[in-house]
């Protein structure tokens, strides 16, 4: 069972790290891990924030694969390891551990979010006005909806069967009635 005082340090470190203040965030995750030194959380969340604070990926990466490899279904870590390859620069290396998450710890929502956050996105509509000008943004919205769209009808087109054309050799009904219409 953790430490009280080991708990608190972690709780507080967790609090500065939301609050984009990592260099003081790791005295506190260090406090935390030397306290109890099996526990891949703290290591983890020490990793984090030493590459953040500091840009000491090598050591921050160790940290987080150590952590990851004492629990390797704690979706927490995977996020964590991706965060470390993301702040270092490795962007495929941090989707691919994000997809090593999603398939070890079945499909959990947190790493499918994250992993949402990476995919590429779409250039602007109008590339002379910024990404969040509201003519980009809307015209944006207006291509994601035509898109899903054509994708939603081709879908639809794919698993109807094809109907037979319309065409004196293929429609008995339109012989049947020529046939008595002509005696």
């Amino acid at each position: 069972m953790p430490d009280a005082s080991g708990l608190a340090d972690f709780k507080q470190g967790v609090s500065l790290l939301c609050h984009d203040h990592p260099s003081e965030a790791v005295k506190y995750f260090r406090r935390a891990a030397k306290l109890d030194q099996q526990n891949p959380i703290y290591m983890s969340y020490l990793g984090v924030s030493m590459a953040r604070a500091k840009g000491n990926w090598a050591a921050a990466l160790e940290l987080c694969k150590t952590a990851l490899n004492l629990r390797g279904n704690e979706a927490q870590l995977y996020m964590n390891l991706a965060d470390v390859y993301l702040s270092s620069g490795q962007r495929d290396i941090a989707v691919e551990t994000l997809d090593s998450g999603l398939r070890n710890c079945r499909a959990d929502a947190r790493i499918a979010w994250m992993r949402g956050k990476l995919e590429n996105r779409r250039s602007p509509i109008l590339p002379f006005l910024e990404r969040g000008h509201f003519l980009n943004r809307s015209l944006g919205k207006l291509r994601h909806q035509v898109s899903k769209r054509s994708r939603k009808s081709e879908k639809d087109r794919l698993s109807k069967p094809e109907k037979e054309p319309f065409s004196p050799v293929y429609n008995r009904r339109w012989r049947s009635t020529t046939a008595k219409s002509v005696s």
